[in-house]
């Protein structure tokens, strides 16, 4: 009987001296953790991140341990130390396995870092401890970065079933769908989410690169403007550089500076675009300038093969060569390449060189108006001329 009441007696010493110790540990854990605290907001992240640590090692089975392994992360990251800001996370998640923000955290380093993969498989953690909305936003996101596409549609349609009344639903759905393509059912999932959350300034941005990737320019532009109106410059210029990408290329005018005179009509006398041209078989060098809407690809600008130089063809009153009539033996033709082709990115313009050549009696005659000069290149993008606006006359201008 002496015998069990000694054990009983040494089996509370002992446990009160791992209690008193327990809490020891915890006190200076948590210490260590407000002087890290300090150490972050006075921006001296290096002793941040060592009273961090000593609070993690310290207090490891304490109910701060992952938040200090959290506040450790965001200590590694302000020193741009992604490596050990990744350990960081990894060591609360492996503390505290139920925080789903901590691994919604990781798996944000990881989607920065293009490393979806690992982004998915955290944030698809962070939706089985806890499926909400924002956790399979997220989820959804990384997939269609993987190209799984039915999978992040189930996401989608998840939070729009659980959660109608939820903007994210839409406005994720609306992104898979442009991401596919589907650019008009893309819009009306973005308008879905403007009309729960008018303050979803992302889904208006969204909304006009749809537009833009339909090629109404007109209406993404005005999207542009609205998110101006609505003090989002950022989102505004944003969506005003991607329309300037996916814009195709147009022609814009003839400049006055060009030597071969456009304007002029049917019947000219060749020797009216140089005196020299009044010698029999004399050739003159002439340009025209031509203005586009944007930066174009130098080497397909000023490649002359990707050029043509005709005579116009037009259907309509007063556009063909000529006026439509019948060209006279005097009628003289150029070549339908340029001779060379300059660029001029700064003013956006190209010089395009060809060659007139009088004929052997010297009584050549041209019809500079319906002199066609059409490109077939392309802008810096990679994009192809608008075919609505890649060819020009001076009787018409740019069609």
């Amino acid at each position: 009987m002496k015998l069990e009441v000694y054990d009983s007696i040494g089996a509370e010493s002992l446990f009160s001296a791992m209690l008193t110790r327990s809490n020891g540990l915890e006190g200076l854990a948590n210490a260590a953790l407000q002087r890290g605290i300090d150490a972050y907001v006075q921006k001296d992240y290096k002793r941040a991140v060592a009273d961090f640590k000593r609070a993690v090692g310290l207090g490891r089975g304490s109910a701060f341990a992952a938040d200090a392994a959290q506040f450790l992360a965001m200590a590694y990251l302000a020193l741009d130390d992604r490596e050990n800001a990744v350990k960081a996370y990894r060591s609360g998640i492996q503390i505290d396995p139920y925080r789903d923000d901590l691994r919604v955290k990781l798996g944000n380093l990881y989607f920065a870092d293009k490393n979806y993969e690992e982004a998915a498989g955290q944030y698809a953690e962070a939706v089985r401890v806890n499926p909400t909305a924002a956790n399979r936003y997220a989820l959804g996101q990384a997939l269609i970065e993987l190209g799984r596409y039915a999978e992040a549609e189930a996401q989608y349609n998840e939070i729009q079933r659980i959660s109608p009344q939820e903007a994210g639903g839409y406005l994720g759905m609306g992104l898979l769908l442009r991401r596919k393509g589907e650019h008009t059912a893309a819009i009306l999932q973005f308008e879905r989410a403007l009309a729960l959350d008018g303050s979803l300034h992302e889904a208006r941005l969204q909304i006009g690169f749809s537009r833009a990737d339909l090629r109404e320019i007109g209406e993404a532009t005005e999207m542009a403007r609205n998110l101006e109106r609505l003090g989002q410059d950022g989102l505004a210029a944003t969506l005003k550089d991607y329309i300037y990408r996916v814009d195709p290329p147009r022609m814009v005018l003839a400049l006055s500076g060009s030597t071969f005179p456009f304007p002029m009509g049917r019947g000219t006398p060749v020797i009216a675009l140089g005196s020299y041209l009044a010698q029999p078989n004399a050739s003159k060098t002439l340009s025209i300038q031509i203005a586009f809407n944007k930066q174009m690809d130098r080497a397909a600008i000023e490649n002359p093969a990707n050029w043509r130089i005709g005579r116009a063809a037009g259907e309509g009153p007063g556009q063909a060569y000529n006026f439509g009539l019948p060209v006279p033996a005097t009628e003289v033709t150029l070549s339908p390449l340029p001779t060379a082709v300059t660029w001029d990115d700064k003013n956006l313009t190209a010089t395009v060189y060809f060659t007139v050549t009088q004929n052997a009696a010297a009584n050549g005659t041209i019809d500079p108006a319906h002199i066609e000069f059409r490109f077939f290149g392309k802008d810096r993008y990679g994009l192809t001329m608008n075919p609505r606006y890649d060819q020009f006359t001076g009787f018409r201008g740019v069609y």
